[in-house]
């Protein structure tokens, strides 16, 4: 009887042992999990971060090409000797740099 008490214990010893691992790879499982999602969420914000920059530099590069196109309009419309038209997409021109200067203005304002 004392032999099978001694198995006992020694199999509830190795079971307490196993447990006890069982334990700290569980513990490490959590970190590294807290670690994956706060990358993943990092990750995430910097993804966000590029894509908004995306898009200003896509509409900044879309209005940068609008007054390309007014400009030449203008040299065009200079050698062509026509004054009005040259006049009117001046003008244009203009507002579309002053409605820019304040949106910048707004938005500095803002941030």
């Amino acid at each position: 009887m004392a032999k099978k008490h001694l198995k006992v214990r020694a199999e509830a010893k190795r079971l307490k042992a196993e447990m006890g691992k069982v334990r700290e790879d569980q513990l490490y499982l959590r970190v590294e999990q807290t670690k994956l999602i706060t990358r993943f969420v990092e990750t995430e914000r910097q993804y966000n971060e590029l894509q908004q920059e995306a898009e200003l530099i896509a509409k900044q590069s879309a209005m940068t090409g609008i007054k390309l196109s007014l400009m030449l309009g203008i040299l065009k419309a200079r050698e062509g000797g026509d004054l009005v038209q040259a006049a009117d997409l001046t003008r244009f021109l203009g507002e579309i740099v002053s409605l820019e200067k304040a949106k910048a203005i707004l938005a500095d304002a803002q941030g």
